[in-house]
């Protein structure tokens, strides 16, 4: 059952400066190991109002109260056959947490943007996202990651 009162919109052109503050929130968060540049937000938020092709935004109102965001990254997988939505970023703000907004979004998710897999990633000590993700479903995935940036 998804939370009564919860509404999850897309991200749209007039609402660059909601999503820079609720990103700066976010990134101020244990949720996350490290800040960004500001100049990363604002790719981000232009690639968010371009197109939904590769990246697609929500913000979550509960009660039309601007409550969080997700962002979401889009891959296709021969592996998994078929689409990967990433959930890469999830925050609600700390006055809404605790209320099922998080595991009410990914209801919506699965019911309005369907994939062959959905993926995540979180901070190795946020033990409170890892339980309600492991609640929603979700399980390890037993391959380690590399970056080159």
């Amino acid at each position: 059952m998804t939370l009564k009162g919860l509404t999850v919109r897309k991200i749209l052109s007039g609402d660059r400066d909601l999503f820079l503050a609720m990103s700066r929130e976010f990134y101020r968060t244990p949720g996350v190991l490290h800040d960004i540049p500001d100049e990363f937000r604002i790719r981000t938020f232009e690639e968010l109002t371009r197109s939904d092709c590769y990246l697609d935004g929500r913000f979550l109102l509960l009660n039309g109260m601007e409550a969080g965001y997700a962002l979401l990254a889009k891959s296709f997988s021969q592996e998994c056959g078929g689409l990967v939505v990433w959930v890469d970023e999830l925050y609600v703000r700390p006055e809404f947490q605790g209320q099922g907004l998080a595991s009410s979004f990914f209801r919506w998710l699965e019911q309005n943007i369907p994939a062959a897999r959905y993926r995540l990633e979180i901070e190795p000590d946020n033990t409170r996202a890892e339980a309600l993700y492991h609640r929603m479903g979700y399980t390890h995935l037993p391959y380690a990651q590399m970056i080159k940036e």
